[in-house]
């Protein structure tokens, strides 16, 4: 059989192409793509159990096409077809995917890890600098027509209605603590200790020397708080909560991180810390978290995520020591653009070489 005659792959598309055109235009010379024609995840099903995908070999997800899908859990795996091999997944967090369920089905799963690094260290930047100068207060008093509100006689006259930020701490020589040292904590860590002279400790339940070693030639002061050995983690995560002045949440949501940070925990921290988090909403318990920004317990807090995304839990928007934006962390041209062509990259790495450019850590023994 001739190349021309030679069948294409089939790619199941689920969401769109934004950016990167011009690599997705090479990748249609070399697949056919299937769309699905649904609006909602049980017509999805249903078109899935039609055999309309019967054939694909992989399905290429945006975030965005969650909202026809829902979660990819143990029953959206179970009803795709078997000939679905991969999923390939425009995103570095993946946590809206099963991993178990694509493991038991012999489907391997790819992000788009580093691909995020700047954009999402840049958001934590903001929102670190943010939340410790009590920007927050200050801008919803000015949009209110307040400046910058007033004392606590006018608040209780009526003729202000939002009280006057307190003052600010300067983040120079201060200790930022990071929960999670991958590619964006690192980033992060290179940017506040150029810019601001933050110290930086970190925590992994693995050391990175070589990380280390990167930061400290770029100029940064960093130390690992962990432990080796059995409890070493748990000793580790007492010691960065009790240190930081601000903590960053940089890790990945799934069954061991969900709440990591709880009541115990705040309890744990410095009084009048403030945490960033640019990971998943879930990583913290946001009623907890509410509770400690009311008794002083946290000062102020910067989230890029949330809990039950779009929702946001009432006691943070009535807060005004609370900044918050709308999961923007990769809300940028060059960063949205990058990310598809690394998700782009790996689909052609599956057509032309039958494996994955970066297959999420879980199942790197089955790449």
């Amino acid at each position: 059989m001739s190349s021309e005659e030679r069948q294409k792959p089939k790619i199941l598309l689920l969401g769109s192409i934004e950016h990167a055109h011009d690599a997705w235009k090479q990748i249609t010379e070399i697949a056919d793509i299937i769309q699905p024609t649904s609006s909602s995840r049980s017509d999805f099903i249903a078109e899935c159990a039609s055999g309309a995908f019967d054939s694909c070999l992989l399905a290429y997800r945006t975030f965005d096409s969650t909202l026809l899908t829902g979660l990819l859990n143990q029953e959206l795996i179970s009803a795709l077809p078997p000939s679905i091999k991969y999923i390939i997944h425009v995103g570095a967090g993946y946590d809206v995917i099963s991993i178990p369920a694509c493991t038991a089905r012999g489907i391997r799963v790819s992000n788009t890890p580093s691909a995020v690094d700047e954009a999402t260290a840049d958001c934590a930047l903001f929102l670190l600098l943010g939340a410790m100068r009590n920007f927050n207060a200050g801008m919803t008093a000015l949009r209110l027509g307040q400046w910058r509100g007033g004392d606590e006689e006018q608040v209780r006259n009526g003729e202000k209605g939002i009280k006057m930020p307190a003052l600010g701490r300067d983040p120079r020589g201060k200790t930022l603590g990071i929960l999670g040292m991958g590619g964006i904590g690192k980033t992060l860590a290179r940017k506040v200790a150029g810019a601001f002279g933050m110290k930086v400790t970190y925590l992994n339940r693995r050391r990175d020397e070589e990380g280390e070693r990167e930061l400290r030639d770029q100029g940064a002061e960093i130390e690992w708080v962990g432990g080796d050995g059995e409890g070493g983690f748990e000793e580790g995560l007492k010691r960065l909560l009790g240190e930081s002045d601000v903590l960053s949440l940089n890790l990945p949501l799934n069954a061991e991180t969900r709440h990591i940070i709880s009541t115990k925990e705040f309890a744990l921290m410095k009084r009048g810390i403030v945490i960033i988090n640019t990971a998943r909403g879930a990583v913290m318990d946001e009623g907890a978290l509410v509770e400690a920004l009311e008794s002083g317990q946290v000062h102020s807090v910067g989230l890029d995520v949330y809990e039950n995304e779009p929702e946001i839990h009432p006691g943070l928007l009535a807060n005004p020591n609370v900044m918050l934006v709308p999961h923007m962390g990769t809300w940028t041209v060059e960063t949205e653009t990058k990310m598809e062509e690394w998700a782009i990259s790996n689909v052609r790495m599956v057509i032309e070489e039958g494996k994955l450019r970066s297959i999420v850590p879980e199942q790197r023994d089955m790449q």
